[in-house]
């Protein structure tokens, strides 16, 4: 889940929508496994824009059975959180290996997988720019993901970078006899703006989806108060819709990117690029 709008207090995000991000970690409905407890983590930026850098908070107990981010929910403040409940795709459960990861003002989070990443590894590694390697941390095929779209100019052009990304992944994974290598929905953050993915090399990817413009919402729904207490810009970026709201959510479509500017968005092809 992220959310872009006016500052709001973190619980309010984690906590209290009818299916929260809390409530899939034991019982997401669309995506592959049902329970996602091998691990959480919530990115933020501040509310006073500081130094533009955001703050991670990373566990491996199940997001569910966290007291310390019951503790802090309520006194996090902030415009943009990205939170991510963990489902171990075979690397280590371990909090190096829990979503968002972060690089200067950057955030990343995945679903999905990079197929038989076990046996890739070693190749995609050694693509990653020499001068960021040092700041990986963890084992994770997410990581190795977000790293390949840094070398592959994450931060000047975000969908040019992951497309890259994804085609050298593509292109190594059926070098290594795997049909279908890539299988992801994605969230990126520069802290102002954010990016969000969904594709597969199968064309079957999980879903998707963003939230519709809060004004209609509200006319739609005025029984519901909580729809009052959001700005106007306010976006929600979920794997699953936070409640059942007709005409609340837009589906990703499939082999697509979006970006997300406060109230603006927009909606674009999303094609694999294999480095030349």
């Amino acid at each position: 889940m992220a959310y872009v709008g006016e500052p709001v207090f973190a619980d309010m995000l984690l906590y209290r929508p009818e299916h929260s991000i809390i409530d899939q970690s034991l019982h997401a409905n669309l995506g592959g496994f049902a329970t996602n407890g091998d691990g959480f983590g919530i990115g933020w930026y501040g509310a006073d824009g500081a130094d533009g850098a955001p703050t991670v908070f990373k566990d491996t107990h199940p997001a569910w059975n966290c007291e310390n981010l019951r503790e802090i929910a309520p006194r996090i403040r902030t415009p943009l959180l990205f939170a991510h409940v963990r489902a171990s795709s075979g690397t280590p459960v371990q909090r190096s290996n829990c979503h968002p990861f972060r690089h200067g003002n950057w955030l990343f989070m995945h679903n999905g997988s990079l197929a038989d990443f076990h046996k890739v590894r070693r190749d995609l590694l050694v693509a990653v720019d020499p001068a960021l390697f040092p700041d990986m941390e963890g084992s994770t095929d997410t990581e190795a993901l977000f790293y390949l779209a840094l070398t592959f100019g994450l931060k000047e052009d975000p969908p040019g970078a992951v497309a890259r990304a994804v085609g050298f992944i593509e292109d190594v994974g059926r070098a290594h006899g795997i049909e279908y290598p890539v299988h992801m929905t994605l969230a990126t953050t520069d802290g102002e703006r954010v990016w969000i993915f969904r594709y597969s090399s199968e064309k079957a990817t999980s879903s998707l989806y963003f939230s519709h413009d809060v004004t209609q919402v509200r006319a739609l729904h005025p029984e519901l108060d909580v729809l009052k207490k959001l700005g106007d810009d306010t976006r929600f970026i979920v794997s699953e819709p936070l409640r059942d709201l007709p005409g609340a959510w837009d589906e990703v479509p499939e082999a697509s990117w979006a970006l997300i500017r406060g109230a603006d968005q927009e909606t674009h092809h999303f094609e694999p690029v294999v480095p030349g």
